[in-house]
């Protein structure tokens, strides 16, 4: 038996497959309630984490000064301390680069735009976590978590996007909001409300395409 009525699981799917990564159509002249902010969280923090740990912090960033300092991280990934660093530019070098696609350009220009605008969006939410370790590392303990906010932020008319280009300059972000040791950044979350009118599925491959059964490559049959 479950207690989800047909009617709720309809709308839980609608917002499973219609929850998109908002760069572009984002209001950064309207303020968002810190108070809406937190109910996500709220949300947020109900979702799965490693041996029930629940070593998230949010920092959630409203500070004009502190999103402009941000901005400037997430704008010039190679810039300031380490800029040289034969890691970051062999990491660049070697981030996948999709099929061109009218989808693919439509996500590109959006990129853009929030390189651009990321310091005026009104609310930067930096998702952290106590660094564990373990087996996989200390990312995925906390992104079922980031995934419940931005469920519950596109409930609310509210887009998003989970973005990691700060990261490479981790450390100075670190120092700007004071993340202590032990706790590393995860991602970082724009947060502001949605100027379009209606989210709609993206373009898939088909999941038969994608999937395997028991051996890379064994085909799933119905």
């Amino acid at each position: 038996m479950t207690d989800v009525t047909d009617a709720e699981r309809a709308t839980i799917d609608r917002l499973l497959t219609t929850t998109r990564s908002v760069r572009r159509r984002l209001d950064l002249n309207r303020r968002v309630p810190i108070e809406t902010v937190m109910d996500c969280l709220r949300l947020a923090i109900q979702a799965p984490t490693g041996s029930n740990v629940q070593g998230w912090r949010w920092i959630v960033v409203t500070d004009p000064a502190v999103r402009a300092a941000l901005a400037e991280l997430y704008r010039d990934p190679t810039g300031g301390p380490g800029g040289d660093d034969p890691l970051v530019a062999d990491a660049l070098r070697r981030m996948p680069r999709p099929a061109d696609s009218p989808q693919q350009r439509r996500v590109t220009e959006s990129a853009r735009f929030l390189v651009e605008h990321v310091g005026d969006v009104p609310v930067l939410v930096v998702p952290c976590t106590a660094e564990a370790g373990a087996a996989a590392g200390w990312q995925p303990s906390i992104y079922p978590a980031v995934w419940s906010f931005m469920l519950a932020l596109r409930s609310r008319g509210l887009g998003s996007c989970l973005t990691t280009a700060h990261l490479f300059r981790r450390a100075e972000s670190a120092q700007l909001l004071g993340v202590p040791p032990g706790y590393v950044q995860a991602c970082l979350v724009p947060v502001a409300f949605y100027t379009g009118h209606t989210f709609k599925p993206a373009d898939r491959r088909p999941i038969e395409e994608i999937t395997y059964l028991n051996h890379w490559g064994n085909a799933v049959e119905a």
